[in-house]
């Protein structure tokens, strides 16, 4: 019960993060280049002020830098870029769809091989977020916006991969932050990233930095070693659902038949996925 709880803060605090953005980039108070810099500094500071107060060190020289700040960097340079040519609902299951295919791969290469049971939960949930997110009318897929949201995707995947053998979930995930942070900001603005922000875009993106991510990711690396990497990979799906619904209850958005069907799919793929046969 306790790392369903822990899983399920979780996965609140990454469909946050989706809230945030959108009301940030939506409302014109950011433009994403700049909400993703700010998200990583803010998520830099708060989380190596943590890691001082409990008296830590930050392993910045360990080998594991280079995965997991790379792979944070590759996921928010390429999520950030995307969305500026990407359908948002194509966006996300172009993400959660490499995310999936990745760390099933990975899993089964390194001897997790997935079940039956997790197969075919992976296949309904998704299925189900693809029926949420499909785009109702006909959309140009651009090309370069589809190869960085899958490079996004396996960014993430890297991420959540390298986060099962840190020995320590907070002082790894701070030091994640401060090295990916010169290497975002110089790729985004160097990507042609613009600098519009507003007080507003300022707190909402230290808001999602400081909190929902700095903290949310630090929260994923302490579960990440109890969950199987199939595991890991299917119960991410319910982020979009709960994003949705967090837009419904938050921003005002409508609900719709099309949403509680899918959502009622994400939700029963995971439960088959994570369920033991006893």
């Amino acid at each position: 019960m306790r790392l369903f709880l822990l899983t399920s803060l979780t996965m609140c605090a990454f469909a946050a993060n989706s809230i945030l953005n959108r009301l940030a980039i939506e409302s014109g108070a950011s433009d994403p280049a700049g909400f993703a810099v700010v998200r990583v500094l803010a998520g830099a500071v708060v989380l190596a002020v943590l890691v001082l107060l409990k008296g830590g060190v930050l392993p910045l020289r360990s080998p594991r830098r280079i995965i997991g700040a790379g792979s944070l960097s590759l996921y928010m340079i390429g999520f950030s870029v995307a969305y500026l040519t990407l359908d948002a609902g194509l966006g996300a299951l172009i993400l959660f769809g490499v995310v999936q295919i990745t760390m099933f791969a990975v899993g089964a290469m390194t001897g997790a091989t997935p079940t039956v049971r997790q197969l075919a939960g992976a296949v309904v949930a998704l299925g189900g977020l693809a029926y949420v997110l499909w785009p109702s009318e006909t959309v140009q897929v651009e090309a370069l916006g589809a190869a960085l949201m899958v490079a996004a995707g396996v960014g993430w995947a890297a991420y959540s991969l390298v986060g099962r053998s840190e020995p320590n979930a907070l002082e790894g995930t701070a030091a994640n932050f401060v090295v990916a942070l010169p290497v975002t900001a110089m790729a985004l603005l160097v990507t042609g990233g613009t600098w519009q922000m507003t007080g507003f875009g300022y707190f909402l993106a230290a808001l999602s930095g400081g909190v929902t991510s700095g903290l949310g990711y630090a929260l994923w690396y302490r579960v990440l070693p109890q969950l199987a990497p199939s595991v890991a990979a299917v119960v991410q799906l319910s982020v979009p659902v709960i994003a949705i619904v967090g837009g419904i209850l938050l921003l005002g958005e409508v609900a719709s038949i099309r949403l509680i069907i899918g959502a009622a799919l994400v939700l029963g793929g995971i439960a088959l996925a994570v369920q033991r046969r006893t």
